[in-house]
């Protein structure tokens, strides 16, 4: 695994373990030499992870449409600033730069990209581990709704294994790179998208 997608807040939001988190995580990507592709801005969570990343050593690449770059969202210190023509297209590339997929705590569009990078990894789209960084037990209410979601018989079991959670960004980095794709497509790339 050489680089991890990060979805997360351009907010820092309301609890202090979810900015101590995003530093954490942030510097176990550059101790592991893995390198980070993130949303590419500077405020908030995605700016912490950046930053605790940059200021370890790490490698950052940051994937950010146009009209975000031009609102001077973007990160000033990542020198590989991928800038892109859509929303869809920054999915896209972060999505093809990525081995692996972590959210991390975050608003609407975090969610979304978790969902969407989760399905693509059911439907066989990919065979790239996809995990939640529950950090001060942001995720609890959102994973025991998935587990209600298995039990009503709407997600196969193999489905929601396939989101990998904890709460500690070391312990959540050994588990993705622990994982094993529960059902590939024959000759499916682990790059593929």
């Amino acid at each position: 695994m050489s680089s991890v997608c990060i979805y997360c807040g351009s907010s820092t939001g309301a609890n202090g373990d979810y900015l101590a988190a995003a530093r954490a995580m942030g510097e176990a990507l550059a101790r592991r030499g893995v390198r980070l592709v993130y949303g590419g801005g500077q405020v908030g969570l995605m700016g912490a992870v950046a930053d605790a990343c940059l200021d370890a050593g790490g490698m950052v690449t940051g994937v950010i449409p146009g009209f975000l770059f031009h609102k001077e969202i973007a990160h000033g210190q990542v020198s590989d600033m991928r800038v892109v023509a859509s929303m869809h297209e920054r999915k896209q590339v972060m999505a093809d730069e990525a081995d692996a997929f972590i959210a991390m705590p975050g608003g609407l569009g975090t969610l979304e990209e978790l969902f969407e990078v989760w399905t693509w990894s059911q439907l066989g789209r990919h065979a790239k581990p996809v995990g939640v960084l529950n950090a001060g037990g942001y995720y609890d209410r959102l994973l025991a709704f998935l587990d209600h979601m298995q039990s009503e018989q709407f997600v196969e079991g193999r489905h929601r294994a396939m989101l990998i959670e904890h709460a500690d960004p070391d312990a959540l980095m050994d588990r993705l790179a622990a994982y094993e794709h529960p059902g590939v497509i024959a000759n499916l790339s682990r790059h593929q998208v």
